[in-house]
């Protein structure tokens, strides 16, 4: 088969695999033609300059540093065997979502460990901790270039967006004067709940279709390597068995650890160094605390741990610092070729071509046509939509329904495009298979659940 889009024997040969490609293509050539109808080509070609830099400037060399350091954290985490316990604890939850991931694998730890900060709204922590989750299921992938289905569901996760408290949403609301910027949590919970079902559903359906199905992949030759999977089975057991014994009184050492930490927590939820943000119910209370302890708990934990079972703390840190390094440099032609179509389609007019032709439709089955802009750019800029949504809560007000609405969709919700560029390039995946079409059925779920619940707990508005 001739053309850009043909692969070599091997590998998926499929239309469908080549949806990143033409959905670059379709924005980058709408900005152009969309910019030159109306008279915005200068915008265009600024805004294809500005998202270039961003893409390095902004986001790729602050997640360089970050990438290191939890990546560094995550190998002491791994060498003293924590990951794996961990993985061995929830494997019966994660056997029908990554059944083709080996038992004790460490991708199963750094997913859960991802999906754990992301529940508790540790973005800075989430995003290096899911390039490692992807690059540790790279070592399974049997088809280079192309997303395994373990991929596929995980970023369906992560494009869910799976959190207990929408902080983001909150401050807003509340910096608007919102008499209650927490009754969000109950919607957001709940819709977040349905995005997240919805997602699962999405990709474990269209992984068995044809169109996105993998090939089974062919007979290594007998003097070939062992394929990845095998490969890297036995480098999943190996830490843990080379981890020496804890050191004496290490149980008494740890104790006193967690101790302090309860009482930190303790004294978040009642004493007087609560402050403003631990405020409102006591679950809102206990996750705001959660926020604020967690990451001064794993950068302490880890290590203590790692050197009570007798892991070189510092060569082991700076070792996976150097791969957090190497994979974070990796995202960056990812990065660009994902932010300059999204900024240079916005630029021209794209999203607000879009809100006007399907608002009049959307109108009439109930949906706020002024929420539209903010739910039409959701899964491609995520600063933008925190911009669209500042301006929804100035123009309505922090306490109307519209607002509530635009709060739930931002806390139910992720920017899939973004998540895709970041987490398939970290390991050069090109071809995502049904990985994109999981994620928009899942901001799709989330969008109508936020709209339908919030009409359900706060009245028609």
């Amino acid at each position: 088969m001739a053309g850009p889009f043909a692969f070599a024997p091997g590998q998926l040969v499929c239309k469908h695999a080549a949806m990143l490609n033409y959905l670059w293509l379709g924005l980058m050539l709408l900005a152009v033609l969309l910019g030159g109808v109306h008279d915005r080509l200068k915008e265009v070609t600024d805004a294809a300059f500005e998202a270039a830099r961003t893409a390095v400037m902004t986001i790729a060399l602050p997640l360089i540093g970050l990438t290191a350091l939890w990546l560094g954290v995550m190998r002491l985490a791994e060498r003293a065997g924590l990951i794996q316990v961990l993985a061995r604890a929830l494997r019966p939850a994660l056997r029908w979502l990554f059944p083709e991931v080996p038992a004790n694998h460490p991708a199963l730890g750094s997913m859960l460990m991802n999906l754990a900060a992301n529940m508790i709204g540790l973005t800075n922590a989430a995003t290096p901790l899911g390039l490692r989750a992807m690059n540790d299921l790279e070592k399974l992938n049997r088809h280079p270039g192309t997303a395994t289905n373990a991929m596929c569901t995980f970023l369906a996760l992560n494009t869910s967006s799976v959190q207990l408290l929408p902080t983001t949403a909150i401050g807003i609301l509340a910096a608007a004067g919102s008499q209650r910027p927490t009754a969000i949590v109950g919607t957001a919970l709940l819709a977040t709940a349905v995005s997240t079902l919805a997602g699962i559903v999405a990709v474990k359906t269209l992984q068995n279709l044809p169109g996105f199905r993998l090939p089974e992949p062919a007979a290594p030759a007998s003097d070939a390597p062992p394929a990845p999977a095998e490969a890297a089975a036995p480098d999943a057991a190996g830490p843990e068995a080379e981890t020496p014994r804890p050191v004496r009184g290490s149980g008494a050492a740890l104790a006193v650890f967690l101790g302090f930490f309860a009482w930190l927590f303790w004294r978040l939820m009642t004493g007087p160094a609560a402050s403003e943000a631990t405020t409102g119910s006591t679950f809102v209370r206990a996750v705001d605390a959660v926020s604020l302890l967690a990451i001064p708990f794993f950068l302490a934990f880890f290590p203590l741990y790692a050197a009570l079972r007798r892991v070189p703390v510092y060569e082991e840190f700076v070792e996976g610092a150097r791969e957090g390094f190497h994979v974070a440099v990796r995202i960056i032609p990812y990065l660009v070729a994902m932010l300059v179509a999204v900024g240079t389609f916005r630029a021209a007019g794209g999203v607000d071509l879009l809100a006007r032709a399907l608002g009049p439709a959307l109108g009439v089955l109930g949906f706020p046509v002024d929420l539209l802009p903010m739910v039409l750019m959701r899964p491609l800029s995520g600063g933008a939509t925190i911009g669209l949504f500042s301006e929804l809560v100035s123009a309505h007000g922090p306490d109307s329904l519209v607002s509530r609405m635009g709060a739930t969709v931002l806390g139910s919700t992720e920017t899939t495009l973004y998540v895709v560029a970041v987490y398939f390039g970290a390991v050069g995946v090109r071809r995502a298979r049904h990985a994109v079409a999981a994620g928009l059925l899942a901001d799709l779920a989330g969008v109508i659940a936020s709209v339908a619940i919030c009409r359900a707990v706060f009245g028609p508005g």
